[in-house]
């Protein structure tokens, strides 16, 4: 199976309040309301395409099983090839590839998570979030199309030591951080007011140029409305990941993506993974290994990647590190917000880049080149009158776990 899909589970939570779980390890049982929105709104509001069984059937070659990119409890994810203008299905190799993820048809839970998704990435554009192409409905077959990404995921970079994945470098680190950031500075924002409640590596996608992009909004919510300060919701998402506030009382606000935000920025510093039970018992959480180390100048490359010695200055390190301390706040209310995280971010890789031609400190700096992400627009989708095909969303959640 190809490594940027593997293990993959899914969970789900509608708009409105509507949580779902693809998995089978549940956090909670409770009966939840329904979405707001019905299917036909939903699908009519989208500015997708809706494709036929049979279209997805020759795009994916029958889906055959050597095309499979992953599973999990909601089904599989395909491999397939579309024609780039008319997006009918195409011959490998030509057009563009793409990734179908087909839904089980056992389940009528099924049948949510893939509204849920077309309700949240039928609506928002943003160059940092995955793109949807378009559906299908018809009989009992469910299925979404994405455009596939071709550098996989973050977690995979990160973490797996296969000859494939080569150690991102700080600079690619620090990109992928900062577009990752600007993804859910523009879900918190007042045009779009979501909180996307599962905020980590295996949910950022990689494009050709390392360009993040959030995927699976299975778990988003939309934010609160009126005087209210959170939403009150049941606990789910990923442990280790998760926000300690939100953990013990369900309320969920921006500042909970903001906390998520920082164990990965974490997770990108160190190389580690934020709950890791192969190592030593003290090691296992990476938040509270790592946070007696964040704020020392001499003892912040403990924490710091052994595979990226030598690209960074100790000051870059620092400041980075002093984000993360910003974000992983136990007070919600002293954590920044996602659009300050962006700004410290692009001030990080300014100094990063002019750092690089002229060393720190005597320190030798091997830098890559660092590419712009300056420029970039949003907007809703049905304000778009040609939109090109889209990125796919994958690996999916995992159940909240001990």
């Amino acid at each position: 199976m190809n490594l940027y899909y593997s293990g993959v589970k899914t969970k789900y939570a509608g708009r409105g309040g509507n949580d779902r779980s693809g998995s089978s390890s549940r956090v909670s049982s409770s009966t939840v309301p329904s979405t707001p929105r019905t299917q036909g709104e939903i699908l009519q509001s989208s500015n997708l395409k809706s494709f036929s069984f049979n279209e997805l059937k020759a795009a994916t070659r029958n889906f055959r099983p050597d095309s499979v990119l992953g599973e999990g409890g909601f089904g599989c994810v395909f491999k397939g090839w579309i024609d780039e203008h008319s997006l009918a299905a195409a011959k490998p190799g030509t057009g563009i590839v793409i990734a179908v993820k087909r839904l089980s048809q056992e389940s009528f839970q099924g049948h949510q998570e893939w509204l849920t998704e077309i309700n949240y990435l039928g609506q928002l554009y943003h160059p940092n979030l995955v793109k949807l192409i378009g559906y299908c409905l018809e009989d009992d077959h469910r299925l979404l199309v994405y455009e596939f990404m071709p550098k996989g995921s973050l977690e995979n970079h990160l973490f797996r030591r296969a000859s494939y994945f080569q150690p991102l470098s700080w600079n690619l680190r620090m990109k992928v951080a900062h577009g990752a950031a600007e993804g859910l500075a523009y879900l918190h924002s007042d045009e779009a007011k979501v909180i996307y409640r599962d905020f980590k590596a295996s949910n950022i996608l990689l494009d050709s140029s390392y360009g993040a992009k959030l995927s699976d909004f299975g778990l988003a919510k939309d934010g609160p409305t009126g005087s209210k300060s959170h939403v009150s919701t049941r606990v789910m998402g990923t442990y280790g990941y998760a926000a300690p506030e939100y953990m013990a009382t369900g309320h969920l606000t921006a500042r909970s993506d903001v906390y998520s935000f920082g164990v990965v920025l974490l997770e990108m510093m160190s190389g580690r993974r934020a709950i890791d039970k192969n190592r030593p018992a003290k090691e296992q959480n990476l938040v509270e290994w790592a946070r007696p180390y964040l704020s020392s100048k001499r003892r912040i490359f403990q924490v710091m990647d052994a595979r990226i010695q030598g690209q960074y200055s100790s000051s870059d390190a620092l400041k980075a590190a002093n984000l993360a301390i910003q974000c992983l706040s136990t007070e919600p209310r002293y954590r920044p917000s996602m659009k300050e995280v962006v700004k410290a971010l692009e001030q990080l890789r300014s100094s990063s880049s002019s750092d690089g031609s002229r060393g720190s400190r005597g320190e030798n700096l091997q830098r890559v080149h660092r590419s712009s992400s300056n420029g970039r627009t949003y907007h809703r989708k049905n304000e778009v009158s040609s939109r090109k095909p889209a990125s796919y969303a994958g690996p999916y959640v995992s159940p909240l776990r001990a």
